[in-house]
């Protein structure tokens, strides 16, 4: 057994075991009546991926994906390992009132983190490149057929004033596209298919700046700038922005 240090997730988290830590509460509330993100769902979906398609999810994702959008620094690690080049990320996630709070509860290093326990929820590592590829095809649907792609752009609403949900995918004013966040990292990668404009930022912190993620204020200071017309604003950090590792256990096999 291995020691894992405080303030930082277990070193390796299979996908069941993401469930059992879901599964272990009981519903927020009955399917259909409210909105709410969750890793789990997608977790989820990345099980049903490997059952249906006999591949490992990275392999799927290789052959699916990064291969015919040409995507060749994009990968979904299997360990803690950082393709080099690479900026450090720096996490708060050691602060009170985290699941990985530390005593001191400073801003610490966090890119050697393991990220398999977000798994299909944000486990992959890409670059501002592909991300450039990748926004305009998550958009358009182009590795998708119109039925899917139509259902998928199906937008309900969650509750967040101009914040809209499909099938892996929202919907902030008329931007369509998704954020996310690890310990360290933060990217916003949207587009805005009126005007075939594509913004792609990543953030090497975590550290929120009076309640809002810095993309999100990164992206509100661009886009006042290049779309007035269409500013991307969320009013309030949703769930969508966060995604916070598993509590830490005091021991962990040893991978």
């Amino acid at each position: 057994m291995a020691e894992v240090p405080p303030g930082r997730p277990p070193a390796d988290v299979r996908p069941r075991q993401l469930l059992d830590y879901a599964f272990a509460h009981p519903p927020n509330f009955p399917p259909g009546s409210r909105w709410q993100y969750s890793n789990t769902n997608t977790v989820l979906l990345g099980l049903v991926i490997e059952k249906v398609t006999g591949q490992r999810l990275e392999d799927y994702l290789r052959q699916r994906v990064y291969s015919p959008l040409r995507l060749g620094q994009t990968s979904f690690p299997t360990d803690g390992a950082m393709p080099e080049p690479y900026a450090h990320g720096y996490t708060d996630y050691t602060k009170s009132g985290t699941t990985t709070a530390t005593p001191s509860g400073g801003t610490v290093d966090a890119t050697d983190w393991n990220p398999s326990w977000a798994w299909a929820a944000g486990a992959m590592i890409s670059d501002l490149g592909d991300l450039n590829t990748w926004v305009p095809a998550l958009a358009d649907g182009r590795l998708l057929d119109p039925a899917t792609q139509k259902e998928r752009l199906t937008f309900l609403p969650t509750g967040i004033p101009e914040v809209r949900y499909g099938l892996g995918i929202m919907q902030v004013g008329n931007w369509i596209g998704h954020n996310g966040e690890l310990p360290g990292y933060e990217t916003l990668a949207v587009q805005l298919p009126s005007q075939r404009a594509t913004l792609v930022i990543l953030v090497n912190s975590d550290s929120d700046h009076r309640g809002q993620a810095l993309s999100t204020l990164l992206g509100r200071a661009v886009t006042e700038v290049v779309t007035p017309r269409n500013t991307f604003d969320l009013p309030t950090a949703p769930q969508s922005e966060r995604t916070s590792p598993p509590p830490s256990p005091t021991a962990s096999p040893t991978p």
